[in-house]
């Protein structure tokens, strides 16, 4: 995590009253379809509406309207190392949220088993803290889910529930230091700004241990990829947990909780929980497997620039080019394989940008003879943990991180 303090100077109180109201407004509108687009989901749909009704959004496919669940167009990862901020993914759990925030009168609260309550502004925040800057990989638990055999219910995304952006911010751990955490604490909660849309329900709120929430990694960002964050993607603050599920990162950020005992809200003893097993995998219908809060994420690595189905050229040299990440660390390897995982070869690493986000990678294959192929791509990551050959299952649909497959068509 390196220091950022030149960027705060670039938010202005007048940017941000400016843009949030602006995103309020397109907030409103109903999201409609620009174009369809053509999904490889094993159990459908086939495929989904591409909007561009949502405020600071380009085109998504669009999965919900309330609350927004927006996925990433797969093409967009080839574009480069970081995901650009109007076609990162979005996805809301209640869909009662602020389409206006005024800048001037928002506070951050941190409260609980603290020595004095804070009420911090965006200026104490921008201006009273050490910057930092951090790649990270944003990725809901469950991206992918639409892949999942027998078929589980939830979001059905494909693969572009996830996103890789520069966070700006400033450590978790220095807000804590400034309202002073006393002894006894064990965790410490967040919430944002997003309400139940029932009576009673439970506000969405998760919890991370206290050593695990001062480490100086886990941040608490204002901006991704040098711009302020978009209305949808947290705006004005956001929690950032590099290495682990986006279910972590809470958005609309405002309330901090320091907790001497365990949290049982239930979005933390209920909600994304896990088989505690290898994978998180346990059979369909299997029951009285123990269950845990997911947390940490595994590696994956996806063939980016040939879609599956696509023509190559035969005993000729084909580019190939992907992402990869390592999940909890950095990656160490990508590996790809022609002849569906008996042989396997190494493919170049691009530039590091840091061991929480993705990593580019490139190769040549020439293909023997015309024909099909499948082309296999694996990560391992640097902790030597790599992506399985058989894909997980698990009633949520958490969690997937099979080796990818793709078929090309050499001719």
């Amino acid at each position: 995590m390196a220091e950022k303090g030149a960027f705060q100077g670039l938010i202005s109180r007048r940017r941000l009253l400016a843009e949030a109201s602006a995103a309020a407004a397109v907030l409103s509108r109903p999201a409609w379809a620009q174009k369809m687009i053509s999904l490889p989901l094993p159990g459908g749909p086939g495929e989904r509406e591409v909007t561009t009704a949502f405020p600071q959004k380009g085109p998504m496919i669009l999965q919900r309207t309330r609350p927004p669940l927006l996925e990433t167009p797969f093409e967009v990862f080839d574009k480069g190392v970081f995901t650009p901020n109007d076609q990162f993914y979005v996805r809301w759990h209640w869909a009662l949220i602020p389409t206006e925030i005024d800048p001037g009168g928002f506070r951050l609260t941190v409260r609980g088993h603290v020595n004095q309550t804070l009420s911090l502004s965006l200026n104490d925040i921008l201006h009273g803290l050490p910057g930092v800057e951090l790649a990270a990989l944003n990725q809901c638990s469950g991206n992918s889910r639409g892949f999942f055999q027998p078929r589980v219910s939830g979001g059905e995304w494909s693969n572009g529930a996830m996103g890789n952006a520069l966070w700006t911010g400033v450590r978790l751990r220095d807000v804590l230091d400034k309202a002073g955490v006393r002894p006894g604490a064990v965790q410490v909660r967040f919430k944002g700004l997003d309400e139940p849309v029932v009576e009673d329900a439970p506000h969405f709120m998760k919890s991370l241990d206290i050593d695990h929430a001062r480490d100086g990694e886990v941040m608490i960002a204002y901006a991704m990829n040098g711009e302020q964050l978009p209305l949808l993607n947290g705006f004005p603050l956001r929690l950032v947990v590099p290495g682990w599920y986006a279910t972590y990162w809470v958005k609309m950020l405002n309330d901090i909780e320091v907790l001497d005992q365990p949290d049982v809200n239930y979005w933390t003893k209920v909600a994304y929980t896990i088989p505690d097993t290898p994978h998180a995998s346990i059979k369909p219908g299997e029951t009285g497997v123990r269950m845990i809060p997911i947390n940490r994420m595994v590696p994956r690595s996806f063939v980016t620039n040939i879609a599956s189905g696509s023509k190559v050229s035969a005993t000729a040299p084909t580019t190939v080019r992907g992402i990869a990440f390592g999940g909890d660390c950095g990656v160490a390897t990508v590996d790809f394989s022609i002849d569906r995982g008996q042989s396997w070869h190494q493919a170049q690493l691009e530039k590091d940008e840091g061991k929480y986000g993705f990593r580019q990678w490139q190769t040549q294959l020439t293909l023997p003879a015309p024909g099909k192929y499948d082309l296999l791509v694996r990560c391992t990551n640097s902790n030597g943990v790599a992506q399985p050959d058989t894909p997980n299952w698990n009633p949520a649909g958490f969690m997937r991180n099979v080796t990818e497959s793709i078929e090309v068509v050499a001719a």
